[in-house]
C-alpha cells in the first residue's frame, strides 16, 4: 500500500473515533503538518471529509454513503434470492442479480432458464458496463461527477453491431433508463440475445444491485421479451421493499384533492 494512502486511511480511522484539529491529527498520524493538510485537502475535495468554522476536521457525507451502500450490498443477495427464485419458477427465464463494484458490473446471482439454452453468464463475472442492461442500470443512479469519471474509463470499442460506441451516446441512453427505470440491451453484448433490467433500492433510495432477464431471440424476439417487464419491475420492487425502500408518497397540488 503507498504511504499516501495509507496515511489517508489513518486520518479516516483517527476522524472516525472524533473530530480533530489539523495539530492533533499530525500528531496522531506522526507526519508534518503540511504533508496532513495535503491529504485532508484531497480527502475534503471527494466529500471523505470537511472541516467546521473552528477548523476541526470531521468525517464527510461520501464515508457514510459508502457505508450505507456497503451494508445494502451485503444483504441483497440473500434478500433478493425467494423472489428470484418465484420469478424464475414463473417465467423460467435466465436470471441475473449484479451490483457495481470497483467500477465493474458483477454478477453475484444467476438463476438459468428452463430450457436447454444456456448463457455464458456465471457468478462473478464481469458484465459490461455501457452494453449489458444491468450496467446500464447500475450506472444511471450515480451521482454525475462519478458517473463521468466511470464513463471516461469505457473502451467503448464495439463488440457488436448494436454497441454503445461513445461516450455522449452512453449519456444519452443513461438519461432515458433514468427516467423510465429500466434498460435495455438489444444484442449489443452478445449475438442473438436481449435483456431488460430493473434497479433493486436500498433503503436510502439509491440503487444497491440490478435484476436483468435475458433470452434468445430465437425464443422470444425483443417485444414479446417486453411483455415480461411488468412482472421484472415487481420483482424489484418486492426486493426493494425488502431491503428497506419506501416509495415516496406522491405529491398533490394544494387544492387538489389527495
Amino acid at each position: 500500500m503507498s504511504q499516501s494512502v495509507s496515511r489517508a486511511l489513518q486520518l479516516l480511522r483517527e476522524l472516525g473515533q472524533a473530530p480533530a484539529g489539523l495539530d492533533e491529527l499530525a500528531e496522531a498520524v506522526g507526519v508534518h503538518k503540511t504533508t496532513v493538510l495535503r491529504l485532508l485537502r484531497t480527502l475534503a475535495e471527494q466529500q471523505f471529509v470537511f472541516h467546521d468554522a473552528d477548523h476541526r476536521y470531521h468525517l464527510g457525507s461520501r464515508v457514510f454513503e459508502l457505508s450505507s451502500r456497503a451494508l445494502d450490498q451485503r444483504s441483497v443477495r440473500g434478500t433478493a434470492a425467494p423472489h428470484l427464485a418465484e420469478f424464475n419458477r414463473a417465467h423460467g427465464r435466465t436470471t441475473h442479480l449484479a451490483v457495481l463494484e470497483d467500477g465493474e458490473a458483477i454478477y453475484i446471482d444467476k438463476l438459468e432458464s428452463h430450457d436447454h439454452i444456456r448463457m455464458y453468464s456465471r457468478i462473478g463475472l464481469r458484465a459490461p458496463l455501457h452494453s449489458s442492461a444491468v450496467g446500464k442500470v447500475l450506472l444511471a443512479d450515480l451521482p454525475a461527477a462519478v458517473l463521468r469519471g466511470i464513463v471516461s474509463g469505457i473502451d467503448f470499442t464495439p463488440s457488436m453491431p448494436n454497441t454503445i460506441t461513445d461516450a455522449e451516446g452512453l449519456l444519452a441512453e443513461l438519461a432515458v433508463v433514468r427516467q423510465q427505470g429500466w434498460a435495455h440491451d438489444r444484442e449489443e453484448n452478445e449475438p442473438s440475445i436481449n435483456c431488460i433490467a430493473a434497479p433493486v433500492r436500498g433503503a436510502a433510495g439509491t440503487t444497491v444491485a440490478a435484476v436483468s432477464v435475458s433470452v434468445p431471440a430465437v425464443v422470444l424476439d425483443y417485444d414479446q421479451l417486453l411483455g415480461l417487464l411488468p412482472a421484472l419491475l415487481d420483482v424489484t420492487a418486492r426486493i426493494s421493499a425488502d431491503c428497506g425502500w419506501r416509495e415516496p408518497p406522491t405529491r398533490t397540488t394544494r387544492g387538489t384533492p389527495a
